[in-house]
């Protein structure tokens, strides 16, 4: 059996009527949160150190229950975001947690739950506030009666999501901080002068002002014919054309295209010439019999000859975003689509891809289906998986059935699966056939944008990298003129008066109709019902946040192609959405030049490299997987991978953030990374520690080497200094002399002789330089001098100069009679002498010297 409907058009999950949770009044009352007491402190006071830079709290809220998860806690309201943080810990609350400009719609709800109809009037009514954002999400937060606290929150919230001027909002309130950046024009050039083969070249803001970045190769070049925004106000100051068009053609064929949006170059392939362009629809009218010589030119001017092929032109493909009747019912307001015998060698190719409000309805449908299926369901129901085991309202299978059709209801997926498909076909042509193809819709800034950007993130692998990635974003969306303030839901720059900087709002007529609140027991009423936030225009659809999903498709399909990963995806979209930073702000090139944003405001780029360089490599933002090599040209993917899927890291964060962390296998790869990582670093260090440690042993070593050299050279002068010594001591006693040496270094020399009553005793002390001693006896006939005197000043041989003294029997010019005197045979180790101690141990002395005349 299908599931019933409700009056919203979606389907309402059975219910097990045995069970006593979902009966009666739900799970309204699993939180007894009426009774919450407020805290006594304004949190206000407190030093909130999650505020941003320049974020202030405006208005509070306490004893506030988030229905979706039945917590409670305190609700602020910031000049930048809707806070919430829980009731005991004082952490924020995500699900709670959303930034203004990320709202697009709230509304004040009644719940009257049925109880006894004796307590009919003693029971209090539910208040709650709803709050339907643009990033999937959808949150009720319940507030005690009679506290005035859900009006006082409401009434904030009308004031600081409509500004009255754009400089209230935060983005330009907070100003560019640290988080400054290049002007985007000359990012705009340097990615011009890539694709022209001219990356040598580096643009400057000198280089705009006197106009001189008009550089070319031989095929294209680089215009400024609308460099004051006069030809297309939403098209950038720098436009590239065939070489040999001149700028007046250039201006002519612009009236032909609506909202003078003609054909220009955004990408060229380097090697065979083929280029992807982008324009307007042509304004043929209702006969589509209207023509223009200079735009059928132009266009001609793209089929550039084919390199090594003679005087052979290469195909153009006309690529009509729109389904064909679609492009004919605009005939009769002017436009229309190309006739493939009026532009020549060409082919016109419809890809039946739906405008925006079919976008945007489908949009809503699936969030709705989300938050209907979702573990933090918003009806007050606790979407039944919060109560385990019988989801499916009891395992209904025609239930399962119902909701699983209801995703195919909304078309999302289809939708996706068309701009996929389409981009592919594009890439294929300018690849496989090296053929030229003009992409455009209806103005050329909404599908043309997404299947340009898309197939050059096909074709070029640059742009899947951060830095290619961003080019791609300026270049394509934001300097050719994507009106994100209209599909966003941003404030617009009012075109009158002499004030270009107030705002203005799109009218609220003509918006889809909210996700109503499911009823459970009771009923409810929607208050204030034109309060719906003024994003619900015509003009809103999230054209940009679908192009990020397709790009996800890619990147599951091709692990290894991208250098960034899902997580810098909806990093991206977040900031885009919350108006945080000036990038996205206003709907053109010429608008935001004319306000000053990037001056006045921060740029996410920065700030998503800085949280990247926080971390590195390991960062979130990095995809592991990343192989520059295996996806070095362009990727192609056959139809029958074209099939997607829902976004797990976007879609399911908030209705289902279990199952948001499907990609647990990248996950864990991550953290082992990470692991991987720190191991290296520790190898590292203990390598360098090591090598250290080896370094300092060597120096060690080659020191103990040096000191043992040094010790043993020491004991050796030590050896030879004792022998010396030895014979000094034996030469001196022959002579009849006693040396005695002290500790103080002093020497005392006893000379005894048998002749003399009395030894005489002479003293030494080496501190002296030299030092001359003699001493004389007259009673005797003997006259010994010893003459002592520093080493430095020696004679080269010491025992000779005392052989010498002491000898009798030299003759008078100092000749010795050895060995005919019959002396010792001294000598010294130290002098390089050889002596026989045996022989002077024998000689007796006073036999042979000193006999009586």
């Amino acid at each position: 059996m299908a599931a019933p409907r409700s009056r919203s058009g979606r389907s309402t999950p059975l219910r097990d009527s045995s069970s006593e949770k979902l009966d009666g009044a739900g799970s309204w009352d699993a939180l007894e949160w009426t009774k919450i007491e407020p805290v006594s402190r304004s949190i206000s006071h407190m030093n909130l150190e999650f505020l941003l830079e320049a974020e202030q709290v405006i208005v509070e809220g306490y004893g506030v229950v988030l229905v979706n998860t039945d917590e409670a806690g305190t609700l602020l309201v910031t000049n930048y975001r809707l806070l919430f943080l829980s009731e005991g810990t004082r952490n924020i609350i995500t699900l709670g947690t959303i930034p203004l400009m990320t709202i697009e719609k709230f509304t004040k709800l009644v719940i009257r739950t049925q109880s006894a109809p004796r307590q009919s009037d003693k029971s209090p009514s539910r208040r709650l506030l709803q709050i339907i954002g643009k990033d999937m999400r959808i949150i009720v937060f319940g507030f005690r009666p009679r506290t005035k606290q859900r009006r006082a929150i409401f009434d904030a919230l009308l004031r600081c999501t409509k500004p009255a001027r754009i400089w209230d909002l935060y983005a330009l309130v907070s100003g560019p901080s640290k988080f400054s950046n290049t002007n985007p024009q000359v990012r705009l050039l340097n990615e011009y002068f890539r694709l022209l083969g001219k990356g040598f070249s580096h643009a400057s803001m000198s280089m705009i002002e006197d106009g001189s970045f008009t550089l070319s190769n031989d095929l294209w070049r680089i215009s400024s014919v609308n460099s004051s925004y006069t030809i297309c106000q939403s098209y950038p100051f720098a436009l590239i054309v065939p070489k040999g068009i001149p700028d007046d053609e250039v201006l002519q064929a612009s009236t032909f295209r609506a909202r003078c949006r003609l054909p220009v170059v955004t990408w060229c392939h380097p090697e065979t010439g083929a280029v992807l362009a982008r324009s307007s629809q042509p304004l043929v009218g209702i006969m589509m019999n209207m023509r223009s010589n200079t735009d059928e030119k132009l266009v001609a001017a793209l089929c550039t000859q084919l390199g090594g092929a003679g005087e052979k032109r290469r195909k153009l493909y006309i690529a009509d975003a729109r389904p064909r009747k679609n492009a004919l019912a605009n005939g009769a307001m002017g436009g229309g689509s190309e006739s493939s015998s009026n532009y020549f060698q060409s082919e016109i190719v419809f890809f039946g891809i739906d405008n925006i409000h079919a976008m945007r309805d489908s949009f809503a449908r699936l969030r709705d289906y989300l938050d209907t299926h979702g573990a933090t369901s918003s009806d007050g129901m606790s979407s039944f998986l919060r109560h385990g085991g019988w989801t499916w309202g009891g395992g209904n299978l025609s239930s399962m059935s119902a909701s699983v059709s209801t995703l195919g209801d909304s078309g999302w997926l289809i939708h996706i699966q068309s701009i996929l498909a389409g981009s592919a076909w594009i890439a294929a042509r300018v690849a496989l056939e090296s053929a030229s193809v003009l992409v455009h819709c209806s103005d050329g800034w909404d599908r043309t944008t997404q299947l340009v950007s898309l197939a050059n993130l096909l074709l070029d692998p640059y742009y899947r990298t951060f830095t290619g990635f961003q080019a791609l974003i300026e270049k394509d969306w934001l300097a050719f003129g994507h009106p994100f303030s209209d599909r966003v839901g941003m404030p617009t720059v009012s075109g009158g008066g002499n004030i270009p900087y107030e705002l203005s709002r799109q009218s609220s007529a003509g918006g889809f109709p909210s996700s109503p609140m499911r009823q459970s027991s009771g009923s409810h009423t929607s208050q204030n019902p034109g309060s719906s936030h003024a994003q619900n225009s015509n003009n809103y659809s999230p054209i940009f946040l679908q192009w990020i999903d397709c790009v996800s498709q890619l990147m599951r399909m091709y692990p290894f192609a991208f250098e960034f990963s899902s997580a810098f995806l909806v990093d991206l979209l977040d900031c885009m959405l919350s108006c945080r930073f000036g990038n996205f702000l206003c709907n053109s090139e010429k608008e935001r030049q004319q306000c000053g944003i990037a001056e006045a405001s921060g740029c996410l780029w920065v700030y998503l490299s800085d949280l990247r360089a926080a971390e590195g490599s390991s960062h979130v933002h990095y995809n592991l997987f990343y192989d520059s090599l295996k996806h070095n040209g362009p990727i192609l993917p056959p139809a029958a991978a074209l099939a997607p899927t829902l976004w797990p890291q976007f879609h399911f964060r908030w209705s289902c953030p279990m199952e948001a962390q499907v990609v647990e296998v990248e996950e864990e790869c991550r953290k082992m990374a990470f692991k991987f990582s720190e191991l290296q670093k520790a190898k590292e260090a203990a390598e360098n520690k090591a090598k250290e440690m080896t370094i300092a042993m060597e120096s060690v070593s080659a020191e103990l080497r040096k000191e043992k050299n040094v010790s043993s050279s020491a004991m050796s002068l030590a050896k030879r200094s004792s022998k010396e010594s030895e014979a000094i001591k034996r030469a001196i006693q022959s002579l009849g002399c006693k040396v005695h040496f002290s500790r103080s270094g002093d020497c005392t020399v006893d000379i005894e002789n048998s002749l003399i009553g009395t030894p005489q005793k002479v003293s030494y002390s080496p501190k002296r330089e030299s030092e001359s001693i003699t001493q004389s006896d007259d009673k005797s006939d003997l006259s010994v001098s010893i003459t002592v005197v520093a080493d430095d000043v020696a004679p080269s041989n010491p025992i000779g100069r005392m052989c010498e003294t002491l000898c009798p029997l030299r003759t008078r010019d100092g000749g010795c009679k050895w060995p005919d005197a019959g002396c010792a045979q001294l000598g010294s180790q130290f002098v390089g002498l050889k002596a026989n101690f045996d022989a002077f141990d024998r000689l007796n002395i006073y036999d042979k010297y000193f006999q009586p005349k």
